[in-house]
């Protein structure tokens, strides 16, 4: 039987959730993918910056990839949580690895050297200049007539 309760979806919810199934609210890993990876994207006169929020993440954890005009941020995470008693008999241990990915479609005209990278206190920072997509021009193709 459920009872109406401001705590969850019964009375017992936030008490039994440390004992028989972990609460999402409590969990220090799970995040929805709108929370990962959130970023701002600046335009300058001449280029545009974009600020990705990498909480928790490492320098070493975080790479970028410039293919076929795409960016592609990739950052994955291993933690290990291991928590003993005065035995060192373990009370708690808690492993998470995971990973997320954004892409951004910047132009085939941008090469790697012109993206400056900088990451710092979980933010990882790209600038690249604005480069006009050269229209092509049509060259005039004939066909040799025979007489």
């Amino acid at each position: 039987m459920l009872m109406p309760s401001i705590f969850g979806e019964n009375l017992f919810d936030d008490f039994f959730n440390d004992f028989a199934r972990p609460s999402r609210s409590i969990m220090p890993y799970t995040t929805s993918a709108n929370q990962l990876m959130r970023t701002d994207i600046k335009e300058l006169p001449n280029g545009y910056e974009l600020h990705i929020d990498l909480p928790g993440y490492k320098k070493e954890d975080v790479q970028a990839e410039l293919k076929d005009g795409y960016l592609t941020i990739n950052a994955t995470s291993k933690k290990d949580q291991s928590q003993k008693d005065s035995d060192g008999k373990y009370i708690r241990r808690e492993r998470y690895y995971g990973s997320c990915s954004r892409s951004f479609y910047i132009g085939e005209q941008i090469t790697q050297e012109d993206i400056k990278a900088k990451f710092e206190d979980g933010t990882l920072k790209l600038c690249f200049p604005k480069k006009e997509a050269k229209p092509e021009i049509e060259k005039k193709k004939f066909i040799a007539i025979e007489g």
